[in-house]
């Protein structure tokens, strides 16, 4: 933290513009070197940037000093011409300056947004919520990733670690001075209280998860050899040569995996090998094996084999209706030919609307693995304040779930667990 950092912060040249950001205690030592003087706080300054072999290029300036800034200490910002070697020579001139013995060096990935999170810009909360704004595809991801970055579950959360802080008041009040006649028994409604909070975070749990969101809404297709599924994939995907089509049974060996978004929506179709009991082929053997895993792991699966023998809540699908005396079945949820087109119009707006069902609504916050693990586990800490009439034991339920609490904002975290959140984001970031 002591060091003085850079990077740029744009995308990368060549472009119209270039950003390269400058943060720690010599970002105006810097700027200085290079622009001749320090420019008017917040005010964007059209300077010469010079270095010992000559002019770098003529570009605005900006200062900011710190506490009140995106890292929380003092940042500039220089606006350069963006081409690639333009970047490169101000970069190689701020890795040559000599700052008296201050360290000035290149950023690592995430360092300017961990420095914001050290300084008390954000929470870990928002921090996660602006890594996966920048990893957003789609807009359903970008709302949910806005919502978590401006910081409104961090405010949800700063509510329940002030109900719990208020029944553990009320409980040391009553270990404290049970003998005294100023203070009575716990008040009547505090259990019930207790019970209803506990169900709030139960039905937070119940939400839909950030992995449907960040990976697509998983849609396998299943059936025996020879069914159409890799037709349908293709189709599907909008990709014809996505997986090979052949009349040869066994063709598809291994589990064939495509991201895309339908209105919005993220999905991944799933095209697997076909099912069927016996094999003398051992790679088909892998591939079946992996097949009945991927259903297993699927949000919906397309079945194309006989009427009633797909996994349980599988949607019946005949498939291949442009052939005459196909196998049909008495009440398919979809009718199609991948071929032709018929009935693909409805099986996608079919996809869409169950798919929406089972993502966060648009805006709402869609919790984390890491999130909902400290969520069930401040769930369980008020379970045990709910179950016991021990004050005691209240207690250390509430303590369990503040302490959870705290570490869903960052209040108390690892190294760690740091390193990989501020990992995912790039080096000028």
């Amino acid at each position: 933290m002591d060091d003085t950092i850079f990077a740029l912060s744009s995308g990368m040249p060549p472009a119209a513009i270039a950003v390269v950001r400058i943060s720690g205690p010599a970002a105006a030592t810097a700027l200085t070197a290079l622009a001749g003087s320090l420019p008017s706080p917040r005010r964007a300054s059209f300077r010469t940037l010079r270095a010992a072999e000559g002019e770098l290029d003529r570009a605005l300036v900006l200062y900011f000093p710190g506490p009140a800034t995106a890292t929380g200490e003092d940042l500039a910002e220089l606006h350069l011409h963006g081409g690639r070697a333009v970047v490169a020579a101000v970069e190689n001139a701020l890795a040559a300056l000599d700052l008296g013995g201050a360290v000035l060096r290149r950023a690592t990935p995430g360092e300017f947004t961990r420095r914001a999170f050290a300084n008390g810009r954000i929470d870990l909360a928002e921090a996660e919520g602006l890594a996966d704004l920048l990893s957003a595809e789609t807009e359903l991801q970008r709302r949910s990733a806005m919502a978590l970055a401006g910081g409104a579950f961090s405010k949800q959360v700063e509510q329940w670690r002030d109900r719990v802080l208020t029944a553990s008041a009320s409980v040391e009040a009553a270990l404290d001075f049970d003998d005294e006649d100023d203070v009575g028994e716990l008040p009547a409604d505090f259990r019930a209280g207790l019970e209803m909070f506990h169900v709030e975070l139960c039905e937070w749990l119940a939400r839909p998860r950030a992995e449907a969101l960040r990976d697509g809404i998983r849609v396998a297709l299943a059936g025996p050899p020879n069914a159409g599924k890799s037709t349908l994939f293709n189709a599907l995907v909008g990709d014809e040569s996505a997986a090979i089509v052949t009349p040869l049974a066994g063709t598809t060996r291994d589990v064939l995996t495509r991201p895309i978004a339908l209105a919005g929506i993220p999905f991944t179709f799933i095209d697997t090998a076909g099912l069927r009991d016996e094999t003398d082929d051992s790679i088909e053997a892998i591939g079946i094996a992996r097949a009945r895993d991927a259903l297993g792991q699927a949000d919906i699966v397309l079945w194309l084999g006989p009427e009633g023998e797909g996994p349980a809540g599988a949607w019946e699908i005949t498939a291949q209706t442009d052939r005459t005396g196909g196998p049909g079945k008495r009440t398919p949820r979809h009718a199609i030919s991948a071929i032709t087109g018929a009935g693909m119009e409805a099986l996608r707006d079919d996809l869409i609307a169950t798919a929406a069902t089972l993502l966060p609504k648009g805006g709402a916050v869609a919790l984390n693995a890491r999130q909902h693990r400290l969520i069930g586990q401040a769930a369980d800490g008020l379970g045990i304040a709910c179950g016991s009439g021990d004050p005691l034991i209240v207690a250390e339920g509430l303590r369990l779930a503040r302490l959870s609490f705290d570490a869903l904002i960052g209040r108390s975290t690892t190294e760690d667990m740091l390193d990989a959140l501020f990992g995912r984001f790039c080096i000028g970031k």
